[in-house]
């Protein structure tokens, strides 16, 4: 039983790791995340990893067929993801020009993106100009962030905050509550 289990972890999940370490672009990656699910990270900006950062969740949806994908498109875009922060799979962030912060301690559920762009503009003769605004995305310290989230550029999560599953997050949002629908709004406030 030992031999299948490390032959089943060797075939479907380490080399799956190692395929996507090599197809990797970025450069500039700081830190050395605990990576349990296949990580692709690109671009010309940094992408820093703090101690004690998971990447990947065993007993979790799409831990055998999806990849995650961090990019910090151009030089000035940076990706940060605090300490002690667990990101399930198949997680998609990407800076284009500007930041996306992570604070510490933070718990991210299957399937969320993060965009800091909205990476074309909606006036249909600029389309493809590249003439589209950029803004920052932070989420604070001991935010848990549900399945199936994504959030939009300049979001912000205040600490200790809640993002129910399922919701589009595109604004700006206090500490200790909990929000959720599409558009986000707060549902309530948290006991702390």
């Amino acid at each position: 039983m030992k031999i299948y289990r490390f032959l089943k972890n060797f075939f479907f999940v380490q080399l799956r790791i190692l395929k996507y370490n090599y197809l990797s672009t970025c450069k500039k990656i700081l830190g050395k995340p605990l990576v349990f699910h296949p990580v692709l990270c690109n671009g010309y900006g940094s992408i820093s990893f703090e101690k004690n950062v998971q990447l990947g969740v065993v007993k979790s949806p799409n831990f055998y067929s999806h990849y995650s994908y961090f990019e910090a498109r151009e030089k000035e875009a940076t990706i940060v993801i605090g300490k002690n922060t667990a990101i399930n799979n198949n997680a998609s962030f990407i800076a284009e020009k500007t930041n996306i912060r992570i604070g510490e301690n933070v718990l991210i559920g299957v399937n969320c993106h993060i965009y800091d762009s909205d990476f074309h503009s909606i006036h249909p003769q600029k389309r493809t100009s590249n003439s589209h605004i950029c803004k920052e995305v932070i989420i604070e310290n001991n935010v848990f962030i549900g399945n199936n989230v994504t959030l939009l550029k300049g979001s912000f999560i205040g600490e200790n905050s809640v993002v129910a599953a399922g919701s589009i997050v595109s604004g700006k949002f206090p500490k200790n509550v909990v929000l959720g629908g599409n558009p986000a709004k707060i549902i309530k406030d948290l006991d702390v």
